[in-house]
């Protein structure tokens, strides 16, 4: 089934209606919102896009506890340490992850408090 859908202004800009299978009457702001940009909506897909693979979600969800080095993260996910680090390049190219060096050691950690309300969001949005 096609439905079809046509927006004719009545009395004012804010006055619309939206003709589908019956009429309605809008108004407020449905006219005056702009949608997202192209451009900053292709860089929020880039950025989401790389939160949509599981092991970078995984190591994601050890890094909101605390920092840790890329062997232990591996021990952890029961995966290699160059695995590890492939992921983790993804990350710290999304500003997701950043790095502290003590001596020959590397300890990773989220690049801030918005990724880990970010991750803590979606994991609570999820348990509801």
């Amino acid at each position: 089934m096609i439905f079809k859908r046509v927006l004719t202004v009545e009395n004012s800009a804010t006055d619309k209606i939206c003709e589908t299978m019956c009429s309605e009457t809008h108004s407020g702001a449905a006219g005056q919102v702009v949608p997202l940009a192209m451009g900053k909506a292709q860089k929020m897909g880039e950025f989401f896009n790389v939160l949509s693979d599981p092991t970078r979600l995984r190591l994601i969800s050890l890094l909101a506890k605390e920092e840790f080095c890329v062997c232990d993260l591996a021990i952890q996910l029961e995966m290699t340490d160059s695995a590890i680090s492939h992921q983790l390049r993804a990350l710290r190219a999304a500003r997701l992850v950043s790095y502290r060096k003590l001596g020959r050691q590397v300890f990773y950690r989220l690049h801030d408090q918005h990724v880990v309300d970010l991750y803590r969001t979606v994991h609570e949005h999820l348990e509801e």
